[in-house]
C-alpha cells in the first residue's frame, strides 16, 4: 500500500495586538491550522471502479493518510489494513484543492461497509458524531468487541505520570495552546505514539491509523490518554481498536461511561494533579497495583 499525501504545516504565525493591563503592543502569535479534508474512497472491480465522498472533516493538516485510514476503520467501513491498496491525493484535482482531498483506493472487488457511513457530508472538528443519521448507526460493530481482557499490572505512580508525559510531547499544543492530543502508552507509562489535531476525534483517528499501518491492532495491552474530555465517539473509536484502558484529562460523558462498561473497558477521568476518577470499578481492579 502506497501513500503520497503532502504533509502541510500545522501551525500558522499571525500578527496580532496583545493587551496586558493598560498597555498594548504588536505580537506574533502561533495558531493551530484548521482546514477541511474531504475523504473519498474508490472501490469495485478493476474494470468498474466507483468513487464515493465519505466525509468532510475539519482537521489540522498532517498525517492525512493515517486520519483517512483510521476514520474508515473506526467507522467500520473497512476492517483491516489489507483492504487498502493506496492512499493519496487525486491527480485530477487542481493543485489548490488537492491538498485538502484524500482518496483511499480499496483493493479490487472489496465491498466496503457503507451502511456504517450513514453520515452527512460535513463533520465539525469538535464532534465526530454530529453528522450521524441515527443513534443506531453510531454503534459500529467492533472486530475486537469480544476480545479477551488479560491481566495487566498498572500502578498509581504510572497513571499519575501519564498526563504530564502526554503534555511534554505535545509540540503543537505548547506552541499554540489550541489543539487536542491522543497518545498511546504501554503499561510502564512509556509513550509509544502521539498525534495532535484541532479535532479530538481526528487526533484519535490519526493514532489508530498509525497503529493500523504498523500492524499493532488490537491495542489490548495499551493505554489511551486523551488530552481533553472522553466523549462517546472517542470511546467507540477506542473500542474499535481493542483498547483496554482509556484515561482522560477531562470528564467523560454519560454515554462514554455506558459504552466503556459495555466493552469492559477501564475508563478514568480527570487524570491530573495525582488524582483521577474511576468510572467502571470492576474492570479497574483487574489491572491496578497500588
Amino acid at each position: 500500500m502506497k501513500t503520497n499525501t503532502l504533509e502541510n504545516k500545522s501551525v500558522q504565525k499571525i500578527d496580532i495586538v496583545k493587551v496586558k493591563g493598560n498597555e498594548s503592543f504588536p505580537y506574533t502569535d502561533d495558531l493551530s491550522v484548521e482546514e477541511p479534508l474531504e475523504i473519498r474512497i474508490s472501490y469495485g472491480s478493476n474494470e468498474h471502479r466507483e468513487t464515493k465522498n465519505i466525509s468532510v472533516t475539519m482537521r489540522t493538516p498532517g498525517n492525512d493518510a493515517e486520519l483517512a485510514a483510521g476514520f474508515l476503520f473506526t467507522e467500520g467501513i473497512i476492517s483491516g489494513y489489507h483492504q487498502i491498496q493506496n492512499i493519496g491525493q487525486p491527480q485530477a484535482e487542481c493543485s489548490r484543492n488537492r491538498d485538502n482531498i484524500i482518496e483511499v483506493e480499496l483493493v479490487d472487488d472489496f465491498i466496503p461497509q457503507l451502511k456504517n457511513a450513514d453520515r452527512n457530508f460535513y463533520t465539525t472538528s469538535s464532534c465526530g458524531v454530529c453528522g450521524k443519521g441515527s443513534i443506531e448507526s453510531i454503534k459500529t460493530v467492533s472486530t475486537f468487541q469480544h476480545i479477551e481482557r488479560e491481566q495487566y499490572t498498572l500502578s498509581y505512580e504510572t497513571l499519575y505520570r501519564l498526563s504530564g508525559n502526554l503534555q511534554s510531547f505535545q509540540n503543537n499544543f505548547s506552541t499554540t495552546g489550541g489543539i487536542h492530543a491522543s497518545g498511546i502508552f504501554d503499561f510502564k507509562g512509556q509513550l509509544l505514539a502521539l498525534r495532535e489535531d484541532v479535532g479530538r476525534h481526528n487526533a484519535l483517528d490519526k493514532l489508530i491509523g498509525h497503529a493500523l499501518f504498523t500492524g499493532q491492532l488490537p491495542l489490548k495491552d495499551k493505554i489511551l490518554v486523551l488530552s481533553g474530555r472522553a466523549s462517546f465517539e472517542l470511546i467507540q473509536k477506542a473500542a474499535m481498536a481493542g483498547i483496554s484502558v482509556v484515561a482522560a484529562i477531562g470528564a467523560p460523558s454519560s454515554l462514554a461511561v455506558d459504552l466503556a462498561k459495555e466493552f469492559d473497558m477501564t475508563l478514568l477521568g480527570f487524570l491530573r494533579d495525582n488524582r483521577f476518577n474511576i468510572y467502571n470499578e470492576s474492570s479497574f481492579h483487574r489491572i491496578i497495583e497500588k
